[in-house]
C-alpha cells in the first residue's frame, strides 16, 4: 500500500459532520465509497486515535489524519471457505450463501465474504464492472439471509444479468416466517424505501424520497398454537430489490420477521408464550428469510433458467417446530 497521509483540522463550520462526508468534501479525488474502505482497513485516525466508524460526528479543532490508498491497491484477499455452487458454466455460477456471510467486503470485514472464496476459487476470472472490490457481484442479499445468489464470470453475462435486474425481469422467491397475520393474506406492497431518519444504518417505508419498491407476498399458513403468538409462513416474489425490502416492508405491514434483530420486535416478551417455543426459537439467530429461488434468461443462450434452494436447517427446525405443534 503506497503511503500517502494526509492531515485536516476540523473548523467549527463543519462540526457535527460525518467522518466519510467531511473526508468526501477534503478529498474530491475519491468516491465515498473509496473512503468507506479506507476507513475499514483502519488507515483514519482521529487526534491520534484509529476511527473504524464511517459516521462518526467530528468536533471542532479535531485533526484527522489519512492514509490514501489508491483504489488499485485495496486488494481482495482470497480466502478458502468453502461454497455450495448449484450450477455454474463458463458465463455464470449459481451460489446458495448459508446465513451469517457478508456479499461483498465493507466496513470491518475483508476476509471472510463471498467474494474472498470466489477470487480463492477464480482467480480473475470475474466479471469487473462493479469495481475490483466487487468481481461477479450483480446483485446482494442481506448477510443474515441465506439462499441464492447469481454470479458473473465475464462482463458481458454481468451487464447482461444487470439489465435484467435493473429491468425487474428476474424472478426471485423468498420464504420468511413473521409474527402476526398479513392483511389480506395475499396481496402487493408498493411504496417508495429509504434511509431511515432515526437511524442512518436502517431503512423504512418513506413518504416522498427513497426508491420505489414493490413486493407480492402469499401467506402460505397461519400458525395459530396455544400460548404461542399468531406467525405466518409467507412467500415473497420481488419486483423491485431494495436494501432490507422484504424485511421493511414486512414490519411496515406489522408483521415483522422472526428472529430480525434490526426490523423485529425487540426482545419478545409476552405474557403467555410456551418456554420451550421460546427457548427453541433461540435456534434462529437471524431473520427468517430465504432467497427459495432465482429466474432468469441465461445472458448467453437466452434460454430462461430457474434455480431453487431448500430450507437451511435452522429454518427448516422452527418451520417443522410449528408444523408438529399445530396438530
Amino acid at each position: 500500500m503506497s503511503n500517502n497521509l494526509k492531515k485536516f483540522s476540523i473548523n467549527e463550520e463543519d462540526t457535527g459532520t460525518r467522518l466519510d462526508i467531511i473526508l468526501t468534501k477534503l478529498i474530491p479525488e475519491l468516491t465515498r465509497s473509496n473512503l468507506k474502505k479506507i476507513i475499514g482497513l483502519k488507515q483514519v485516525k482521529i487526534n491520534n486515535y484509529v476511527e473504524k466508524s464511517p459516521s462518526k460526528k467530528l468536533k471542532t479543532n479535531d485533526t484527522i489524519e489519512i492514509n490514501v490508498i489508491p483504489a488499485e491497491d485495496i486488494k481482495i484477499l482470497p480466502n478458502n471457505i468453502k461454497l455450495d455452487i448449484v450450477y455454474e458454466d463458463k458465463d455464470i455460477l449459481i451460489v446458495n450463501k448459508p446465513a451469517g456471510m457478508v456479499v461483498h467486503p465493507g466496513a470491518g470485514n475483508y476476509k471472510e465474504t463471498l467474494v474472498n472464496a470466489l477470487v480463492y476459487k477464480y482467480k480473475n476470472k470475474l466479471s469487473n464492472i462493479n469495481g475490483t472490490t466487487r468481481p461477479g457481484i450483480v446483485h446482494r442479499i442481506d448477510k443474515e439471509t441465506s439462499g441464492l445468489l447469481v454470479v458473473a464470470k465475464n462482463n458481458n453475462a454481468h451487464a447482461d444479468l444487470g439489465k435484467q435486474f435493473s429491468d425487474h425481469t428476474i424472478k426471485r422467491t423468498y420464504q420468511a416466517l413473521g409474527w402476526g397475520i398479513l392483511r389480506p393474506l395475499s396481496g402487493k406492497i408498493e411504496t417508495l424505501i429509504g434511509r431511515s431518519r432515526k437511524n442512518r444504518q436502517l431503512m423504512s417505508v418513506t413518504e416522498i424520497s427513497g426508491k420505489k419498491a414493490v413486493t407480492n407476498y402469499t401467506t402460505v399458513k397461519v400458525f395459530e398454537i396455544k400460548d404461542i403468538p399468531k406467525i405466518s409462513f409467507i412467500e415473497c416474489k420481488l419486483e423491485t430489490g431494495r436494501t432490507h425490502q422484504i424485511r421493511v416492508h414486512m414490519a411496515y405491514k406489522g408483521c415483522s420477521l422472526l428472529g430480525d434483530q434490526q426490523y423485529g420486535k425487540k426482545n419478545l416478551k409476552f405474557k403467555k408464550i410456551n418456554e420451550d417455543f421460546e427457548n427453541k426459537l433461540k435456534i434462529l439467530n437471524r431473520q427468517a428469510l430465504h432467497a427459495k429461488s432465482l429466474g432468469f434468461i441465461h445472458p448467453t443462450t437466452k434460454k430462461f433458467m430457474s434455480f431453487e434452494s431448500k430450507l437451511p436447517q435452522d429454518f427448516k427446525k422452527i418451520l417443522d417446530l410449528l408444523n408438529k405443534l399445530s396438530h
